[in-house]
């Protein structure tokens, strides 16, 4: 008897393992925010996303997206409220969207129901991919006590820290307003997902955020675990929403979540990242 069940058992985890040797495709897309609520560290500039140019070349990134025929497409929506997104998603199916956000929701959330890159870029890919249902994977129960830090980092006399942190949020600010008042989108999103670009945006907390405070205090690492934990947590619904009979996916998240999900990647055999440059070629 006991033979027979470790028989059962050797064949289920054989079976199990064959079904997942094939990664599946996933292409990484990190972004700015198109309609940028002002909730980050860094105050960036909104680019007009409705324009007619932006508009042109909006479409034809959904287009080339579509055609890599993606069986699934995540986005930075909280996964609790999954409900919330098909609602979204099936009105903007529907012959009237722009109608159904003035009815849905207040004026002064229009621009993230309308401009975001949410519904400008993903609901745009998916309806032409013919998807009927977009993914959710946002996990937002976390703290981010970046004033504790800042504290922290002054009772620690840790001035230079402190200079470095501000240095770097302004130069960040300063330089993608730069790029927002001159570069086409396109050229923002590819330039968004360089490897150098999202190595910047990770080595801000474990180079400088990780320092704050004196060797009795954490609030920079606590910080720093949060964001991890984050990351982690919505890495953690991709995987366990991707079924091994996926072939290829999609996740569009903020530059920032998707340097944390590269390295997360890096480690998955279940996965394989496609770059968003060698999709978007001709």
């Amino acid at each position: 008897m006991r033979f027979t069940i470790l028989f059962l058992l050797a064949l289920l985890l054989a079976a199990t393992s064959q079904a997942q040797t094939k990664p599946a495709d996933l292409l990484l897309i990190g972004t700015f925010h198109f309609d940028n609520p002002g909730l980050d560290v860094s105050k960036i500039n909104t680019m007009d996303v409705q324009a007619p140019k932006v508009q042109a070349e909006l479409e034809t990134m959904a287009t080339r997206i579509a055609a890599f025929q993606p069986d699934k497409v995540f986005v930075e929506w909280e996964a609790a409220d999954q409900k919330g997104l098909d609602d979204l998603y099936a009105a903007y199916l529907g012959p009237d969207y722009a109608g159904y956000v003035q009815t849905k929701f207040s004026q002064r959330t229009h621009g993230f129901y309308t401009r975001s890159e949410i519904v400008q870029l993903a609901f745009r890919a998916a309806k032409k991919a013919k998807l009927t249902k977009v993914y959710a994977m946002d996990y937002r129960k976390t703290q981010f006590p970046y004033d504790s830090v800042m504290s922290a980092m002054k009772s620690a006399h840790q001035d230079d820290l402190l200079q470095g942190i501000q240095a770097y949020v302004k130069s960040y600010e300063e330089n993608m307003n730069k790029k927002l008042a001159t570069n086409s989108i396109t050229q923002l999103l590819l330039d968004e997902n360089t490897k150098t670009n999202l190595d910047f945006n990770k080595g801000f907390y474990l180079n400088r955020v990780n320092r704050a405070g004196t060797t009795t205090n954490f609030s920079g690492p606590f910080l720093v675990s949060e964001w991890y934990r984050r990351n982690l947590y919505m890495y953690s619904i991709i995987q366990k929403t991707v079924a091994p009979t996926d072939d290829k996916v999609v996740v569009l998240v903020g530059s920032g979540h998707a340097a944390m999900m590269r390295e997360f990647l890096s480690f998955d055999s279940g996965f394989r990242l496609k770059e968003l440059k060698d999709v978007l070629k001709k």
